[in-house]
């Protein structure tokens, strides 16, 4: 007859197992046991307990750090991706906006479209980038035999650069707006105050002798003026910022890193008068309009010839 094998196991588990429940049972009651002097010896164990266990929470402590810099890592990364999902949608659209420009060109060309003198432009290629630590300017493959005329204004595709100051048979030199000799008459938008932007030799040129300043904030567009009829009026140049220094000065709209092609802004400022006496002037007819009725009076003092009064 086979015996019986004897488990000890299963019953010392299941005794085990009341007990740990009846004791988390009792904590939890004397827990909740709102007496002043529950509430002391409640205070005496976390004394005595609670210090002896820092080398437990302190591993808890370093996780739960780790765990909120991965998820600040993981909200950097997301943006960097959105950033970049970004740029590829700009890129896109500059390249749509090329291919329109150039179909518009074409299209213009074919329908004998005649613009504006004032509005038209000469592209030309930017060879050296001659500046130096103090003189920023640049070389253009355009020159005398292309029309080029010294002071007319340069571009690229969005903002204003500079000016032309030098002209030769093939080639140009234009001065750019960065330049320390370079002032240029601008106007902030939507105020309208009038400023100076002065060249510095850096990326940010200043903005100088502005009218109200308190008016002007930072990301406020800045066209050209036109005084002194260097600079067509309403050509962009860039936007309002604010330096470290604390003064006034401009984020440029071109991109000055990447000058490839620039356009050269054909400028014909107004006809000067020099001689006033060829000026037609019109002849002095008197007042205009109805003839007011002449009083009886005044007739006959007028009839007169007696009258002290009255005009031979």
């Amino acid at each position: 007859m086979a015996q019986k094998s004897t488990d000890f196991a299963t019953p010392v588990r299941r005794v085990l197992i009341a007990v740990l429940a009846l004791a988390l049972l009792a904590v939890f009651l004397f827990w909740r046991i709102d007496s002043p002097r529950a509430e002391m010896m409640r205070t005496a164990m976390i004394d005595r307990i609670v210090p002896r266990f820092e080398w437990a929470v302190a591993p808890v402590t370093k996780v739960t750090q780790m765990v909120a810099g991965f998820q600040s890592y993981a909200r950097i990364y997301e943006q960097n991706q959105e950033l970049r999902r970004e740029l590829q949608r700009m890129s896109a659209w500059r390249e749509a906006a090329v291919q329109l420009e150039q179909e518009n060109s074409k299209l213009m060309a074919q329908n004998n479209v005649r613009i504006d003198p004032a509005l038209t432009s000469v592209t030309g290629v930017v060879m050296v980038d001659s500046g130096s630590a103090f003189r920023q300017s640049v070389l253009l493959n355009v020159g005398a035999q292309d029309g080029i005329i010294e002071g007319w204004a340069t571009m690229d595709g969005l903002g204003l650069v500079g000016r032309i100051s030098g002209v030769g048979n093939r080639t140009s030199r234009v001065v750019l707006l960065t330049d320390p000799s370079s002032r240029l008459p601008v106007t902030v938008q939507p105020t309208g105050e009038r400023a100076l932007l002065t060249g510095d030799n850096t990326p940010l040129p200043l903005l100088e002798f502005v009218e109200q300043a308190d008016n002007v904030r930072p990301g406020d567009r800045v066209v050209t003026s036109g005084d002194g009829g260097v600079f067509p009026a309403g050509v962009l140049v860039g936007q309002v910022a604010q330096g470290s220094d604390g003064r006034l000065r401009l984020r440029m709209a071109a991109d000055y890193e990447r000058l490839e092609f620039l356009r050269v802004l054909r400028s014909h400022p107004a006809e000067a008068v020099v001689d006033s006496a060829a000026i037609i002037l019109g002849q002095d007819s008197g007042l205009i309009g109805p003839q007011l009725p002449v009083s009886p009076v005044d007739a006959a003092a007028a009839s007169d010839p007696l009258d002290p009064g009255s005009t031979p």
